[in-house]
């Protein structure tokens, strides 16, 4: 009875599962901390430490610790045109392009305390994942204000067509954002 109760306790502290973090028509995303023998979709591999890789269909992907792999599902959608006159959300002032291809783009960028992003508008649906430990404050246009606290390892993905600007208001915060063609 008791090594029953105690194979029921190591069972219920084991690792998560490899259910995805988010799953919908445009990606799934895992968190892994380790290998993967052969990746489902093209994927983006994003470390905890800022890195990003691009695998295709069926490669392996070699452990370098912790991150998320970002499978890109076959699905299109038209570019979207820009009618609000403001700059697009990316590139933007800081921040550094780690990769792009016909699929993704893929940013690095820290957020400075107490300083405004310009404000800008999301022509693409975006997957960001946080490495850091503090809430961002984001200000519409009319001026709604909305704070979002985030940790290391969260992941958000975000629909595109939305415009802000962004304000670290508490701790730190840097993220990778991969962008979606």
């Amino acid at each position: 009875m008791t090594s029953a109760i105690l194979l029921l306790t190591l069972l219920s502290f084991q690792a998560p599962s490899a259910a995805p973090a988010i799953d919908n028509q445009r990606v799934q995303v895992r968190q892994l901390d380790g290998a993967a023998d052969s990746v489902p979709y093209d994927s983006v591999w994003v470390s905890r430490t800022g890195h990003a890789t691009f695998l295709k269909k069926g490669d392996k992907h070699a452990s370098d610790g912790p991150g998320i792999l970002i499978g890109l599902k076959d699905f299109k959608v038209e570019p979207l045109v820009n009618k609000t006159g403001l700059p697009a959300a990316f590139p933007r002032p800081g921040s550094k392009k780690l990769l792009e291809n016909a699929r993704v783009v893929v940013w690095d960028y820290t957020w400075t305390p107490g300083v405004a992003t310009p404000m800008h508008f999301h022509d693409k649906d975006v997957v960001v994942y946080y490495l850091d430990d503090g809430d961002l404050q984001s200000t519409t246009p009319s001026g709604e204000k909305t704070v979002n606290p985030y940790k290391p390892g969260m992941i958000r993905f975000n629909l595109r067509d939305r415009s802000h600007t962004e304000t670290l208001i508490r701790g730190k915060q840097h993220g990778i954002m991969t962008e979606l063609k």
